[in-house]
């Protein structure tokens, strides 16, 4: 472990930790010597570490956290860029849990550390004037090309201080650069709509600079030895309603799997309080697992998840669909996946047959694939379908953001395959009739959505969301006067947060 310890952008000391000596360096700027110590020591870990925060250094930290060589680390209490980037930006990684070790590309040059060859890859991207810059801009280019970046508040002993923010034209020139064009335009817009304000010499200013360009795949790679340790138990846990047929088909799936799971839980629905299972295969076919069968009357997949999560006592649990598709080594694949990379959480490739995938690598996922995904038991305990969101839509994202918030992020692997049958809907399936179904202004959007982005967004991602919609939907509408229409779009948009709070405060 190489630290280059800074003040203002420059080098004040650089010290090999293996060798205990403090190293020469020929440039002044924090960036530039950091990228020459990566070409000289590419299989180093690089940590930089502003001179003032020198004794809440953990050292031990640093290393723990890089036990995948394409992981990127840094933490402060505060972030580099103004929190106005969620005007232009709806992902998870934007309001960070500054109290748990969180994925996000808001990096800082207050503390942090990745791999000297990783570091090597983005040469081209250096801003010699401000390493936070620097560094916001590698973790924004590599986490879609598979850089693994965090926030990770151990690496400091104490966190009690402030750095300082990045002004308005330096949020616009990175806006221009690391996003498409129109973006600072809606950035100048939501400005000007939510505060007021007239950005015109940023947006301008801005217009001058390119956009910046990464296309290096950085793949994953462990830094511990392997283990010979067996595969963890499993469970698998299956919502259904009206698909005896595919669920009969999963199950003879499960049944081939090279690594069997120890429980197969399935919930049942059917809204008939009359009716009886039609999954008698359960009990008139012979299974290596043990089933776990709940038949309810009352419908939503949200409860019946809960249900089923409940029930699971393994290691590991397969959150599943009643209606995919995958081979014998599914689970096995999977497994040991998880196991040699010390992965929590996975969420495996989905697609309908025809669907092509386009990822090369894995990724930080910004969401969570509620029937395509492998997680850690202990975390259930904390973690649960948010009966809010029932029969609406977002409670698989909600359920990531609950994941994230704890600490523990989801992984997508590309390569591990479960094919979407998209079955048709169950014959017996009803339609769930929500209390503003019949009010006069219909919310915008709709309740359910509203609730997951008041409960994880920033207040500027949710102005930002407002901004694009108001925007898409007069041309998905039928009043084209713009005053009459923007005059409609807020009544909705109240109507929507009415009843958003509404679902929160009868579920809570």
């Amino acid at each position: 472990m190489i630290i280059v310890y800074h003040k203002n952008n420059q080098v004040e000391s650089v010290f090999d930790c293996n060798t205990q000596l403090t190293l020469d360096y020929q440039e002044k700027y924090a960036v530039t010597v950091l990228m020459q110590l990566a070409s000289t020591f590419q299989d180093r870990v690089l940590v930089w570490c502003q001179s003032d925060q020198k004794e809440y250094l953990n050292a031990e930290a640093v290393r723990s956290s890089l036990h995948l060589k394409n992981r990127m680390v840094s933490f402060s209490p505060t972030l580099y860029l103004p929190p106005q980037i969620g005007y232009v930006e709806d992902s998870p990684f934007i309001k960070v849990n500054t109290k748990v070790t969180y994925p996000t590309w808001q990096m800082s040059g207050l503390v942090g550390a990745m791999y000297g060859f990783q570091l090597l890859k983005f040469k081209d991207v250096l801003h010699k004037g401000s390493l936070d810059y620097t560094l916001n801009s590698i973790a924004k280019l590599g986490m879609p090309h598979g850089l693994f970046c965090y926030s990770d508040p151990k690496l400091l002993a104490k966190a009690d201080f402030s750095t300082k923010q990045a002004n308005s034209f330096t949020l616009f020139k990175f806006v221009k650069q690391h996003y498409k064009a129109r973006w600072v335009f809606l950035l100048a817009l939501n400005y000007m709509l939510h505060e007021k304000k007239i950005m015109l010499l940023p947006l301008l200013r801005s217009l001058f600079y390119r956009k910046k360009k990464f296309n290096n795949n950085i793949g994953i790679e462990s830094s511990k030895p392997t283990t010979d340790e067996p595969l963890p138990t499993i469970d698998v846990i299956i919502p259904t309603i009206g698909r005896e047929h595919y669920v009969y088909d999963v199950f003879r799936d499960l049944a081939l799997q090279t690594h069997l799971p120890k429980h197969v839980i399935v919930v049942e629905q059917n809204p008939d309080t009359n009716a009886k299972t039609n999954l008698d295969f359960i009990d008139n076919d012979s299974w290596p697992f043990k089933v776990v069968h709940h038949f309810i009357h009352q419908t939503g997949v949200c409860n019946a998840r809960n249900l089923a999560l409940k029930e699971v006592n393994s290691e590991y649990v397969y959150l599943a669909d009643d209606d995919n598709k995958f081979g014998k080594d599914l689970i096995k694949n999977a497994l040991e996946y998880i196991k040699y990379f010390d992965l929590d959480v996975i969420s495996m490739s989905y697609l309908q047959q025809g669907e092509v995938e386009r990822k090369q690598q894995p990724l930080q996922w910004p969401t969570f694939g509620a029937g395509c995904s492998i997680m850690k038991s202990k975390y259930l305990e904390r973690v649960s379908f948010n009966m809010a969101l029932e029969f609406g839509y977002g409670e698989d994202v909600d359920f990531g953001m609950q994941l994230r918030n704890l600490g523990i992020d989801i992984i997508y692997v590309p390569d591990i395959k479960i094919l979407h049958l998209k079955a048709s809907i169950g014959g017996f399936r009803s339609t769930f009739k929500q209390p503003w179904s019949n009010d006069e202004i219909q919310p915008k959007p709709s309740p359910t959505i509203m609730l997951y982005k008041i409960s994880n967004n920033t207040k500027y991602q949710l102005l930002g969301y407002k901004t694009v919609l108001l925007i898409n939907y007069y041309f998905r509408q039928k009043i084209k006067n713009p005053i009459r229409y923007y005059k409609l779009f807020k009544k909705q948009w109240q109507q929507s947060m009415f009843w958003a709070n509404q679902l929160k405060k009868s579920h809570t």
